[in-house]
């Protein structure tokens, strides 16, 4: 026979939802509760029910004292069952429903008493106190068992003490008055029992709607994992209330929007200043996948309404794919370019074999020389006047793609910067932004041109991009440093209407300005002014700066840079 299944062992203990057992300890405070108030309520009554038999007993000791007959008979007769102070005691006792009036001398001795064989007989307690004048009310054991006692002194009509008065009510008529509020205490009790489960069970069933039924420990994994995921995300989060006061802030929403703990319990115009960014994470810009710039950063921002009329809003960095996306745009037109310069080159190099062939040596030594004067006065016209090896290669390479896009890019013949940049990075992207928007405004219309000009006043670096596209009207110039704004089609990567706003924060963050009017003769006109972008200038050095010695070179003729078009210099337009 195969084993019998061990038999399972009945586990005792709160239930696991929450709903459960918030209504299980709701119910159990209520009861408690009722319990202890019940008996709170109970303990003073049966105090009170014992001083009110006392007092009853003490107010009926007093009225017998009162009787002036009573004194004279227990002066003038003896103590017997058929005596008339036997008699009146027996009817007052009747009539105020006492359980024994007796009335005693000074020698402690019965005139009277419920128990008939008990008169002419010493009491069974101390009348002391009541001999001595006092009146006494007290809680005793006698004769006739436990009892509410009232005892007063009798005077005669001299006021001289001559005996005393007691009174006793039965003990088991209290106990029984307090029983008999019991029932009536529990009957209130367990109304408010019930009404306090109803109660309970009505917001124990809300709790578990707004829980969804969750327990307990499901809570408190979930806040746990919920605080492992916010700080663990590589995306930064801002969760608002109703009134769109901060919240929740993550690490990574701290970092992207350069805040702190400080920004929690404040609306976001507050912490953030104004601004797309605020604009954005409030609601009044709307939309999904919105592009700002916070700082030197390019973010991607999403809002979702929650249901108690907040938000949580989400933040991308997409800096960094911005900067690859313009990467990959600048390397996509250096391959056109070489591409276009690989055609000519072959061109070229089939001219010069047809040269050779037709025994044309001068000739073919004369096209060489002006293929290679080209490309050297392109170089040469750039390091001559711009110093800094990262800003001429730029233009460098910039010079190229303008060529091949067939516009002409041109270096104003007031450029002139040292190689004395504080931040040579920061000025090659607001450049090549400059240029490369530009381009695109005035590739493939006729007598493209486009001019830089960059030159230093002292410590400050001034830059002007000049191009004669088509301008921007006067109401939308300040709208193009607005971020997301753009009227190009976006790239294949994402999104434009990046570059100018980040243009414009770049100059901002070191001190200077960016803004745009008309060029003269039509087009649009760029001017970013960077102070203190230079360090002081130091003694002259033995050699020339840049990438290539400067020099002139007769064909320069100091009229600037003129960017080859289509393997050809361009004389004129």
């Amino acid at each position: 026979m195969s084993p019998s299944p061990p038999a399972r062992r009945l586990r005792l203990g709160l239930p696991r939802r929450m709903f459960s057992q918030l209504l299980l300890m709701q119910v159990a405070i209520a009861a408690g509760v009722a319990v202890l108030a019940t008996g709170l309520f109970l303990a003073p009554l049966g105090h009170m029910l014992d001083d009110q038999a006392m007092r009853q007993a003490l107010a009926i000791a007093q009225a017998t004292a009162a009787q002036p007959q009573i004194a004279k008979d227990l002066q003038s007769t003896r103590p017997s069952v058929d005596g008339p102070v036997q008699a009146e005691a027996e009817r007052i006792r009747k009539a105020s429903g006492a359980e024994y009036v007796v009335v005693m001398n000074m020698r402690h001795v019965r005139w009277s008493h419920t128990d008939t064989t008990q008169i002419g007989k010493k009491v069974s307690t101390d009348p002391s106190e009541a001999l001595a004048g006092k009146e006494v009310m007290q809680i005793d054991s006698g004769t006739l068992g436990r009892s509410a006692r009232g005892k007063v002194p009798l005077r005669d009509a001299h006021g001289r003490i001559i005996g005393a008065v007691s009174v006793g009510i039965e003990y088991n008529s209290v106990r029984a008055g307090l029983i008999h509020a019991i029932p009536g205490l529990f009957a209130y009790a367990g109304t408010a029992l019930a009404i306090g489960a109803l109660a309970a069970y009505l917001i124990s069933r809300r709790v578990q709607r707004q829980t969804r039924d969750l327990a307990f420990s499901d809570i408190s994994a979930l806040l746990a994992e919920r605080e492992a995921m916010l700080h663990g995300i590589r995306e930064g989060v801002v969760a608002l209330d109703h009134a769109g006061r901060v919240r929740l802030l993550n690490d990574e929403a701290r970092r992207l929007l350069g805040i702190g703990d400080e920004a929690v319990g404040r609306s976001l115009d507050d912490a953030l200043g104004e601004g797309r960014t605020t604009d954005v994470l409030t609601g009044r810009v709307t939309g999904t996948d919105l592009l700002t710039v916070r700082g030197h950063r390019v973010l991607v921002a999403n809002r979702m309404p929650t249901d108690d009329g907040g938000a949580v809003a989400t933040l991308r960095d997409r800096t960094e794919l911005e900067q690859l996306g313009r990467e990959l745009d600048s390397t996509r037109g250096l391959i056109d370019a070489l591409r276009a310069q690989d055609h000519e080159h072959a061109n070229r190099m089939h001219t010069l074999l047809g040269l050779l062939e037709l025994e044309m040596y001068d000739d073919a030594v004369e096209f060489v020389g002006e293929v290679v004067g080209d490309h050297r006065a392109t170089a040469e016209q750039v390091t001559e006047k711009i110093h800094d090896p990262l800003l001429a290669a730029l233009l460098v390479g910039k010079a190229t793609v303008a060529a091949e896009r067939g516009v002409a890019l041109w270096i104003a013949d007031r450029t002139l910067l040292p190689d004395r940049l504080i931040d040579p990075r920061g000025l090659v992207t607001i450049v090549g932004n400059l240029v490369d928007n530009a381009l695109d405004a005035v590739a493939g219309t006729p007598h493209a041109r486009v001019e830089v000009e960059l030159r230093a006043d002292g410590r400050t670096a001034v830059l002007r991009v000049c191009d004669t596209g088509p301008g921007i009207p006067a109401e939308r110039r300040e709208l193009v440093f607005t971020d997301g704004w753009s009227t190009k089609q976006p790239p294949a990567y994402g999104k434009r209407g990046i570059g100018l706003p980040l243009v414009r924060r770049l100059a901002e963050r070191q001190g200077g300005t960016a803004h745009v009017d008309e060029a003269e003769g039509g087009g649009a006109e760029f001017t970013v002014v960077l102070p203190e972008a230079l360090e002081e200038a130091g003694p002259p050095a033995e050699n020339g700066q840049g990438l290539i010695p400067p020099q002139k070179t007769p064909e320069d003729g100091g009229t600037g840079l003129r960017a080859p078009v289509h393997g050809r210099e361009e004389e004129s337009r």
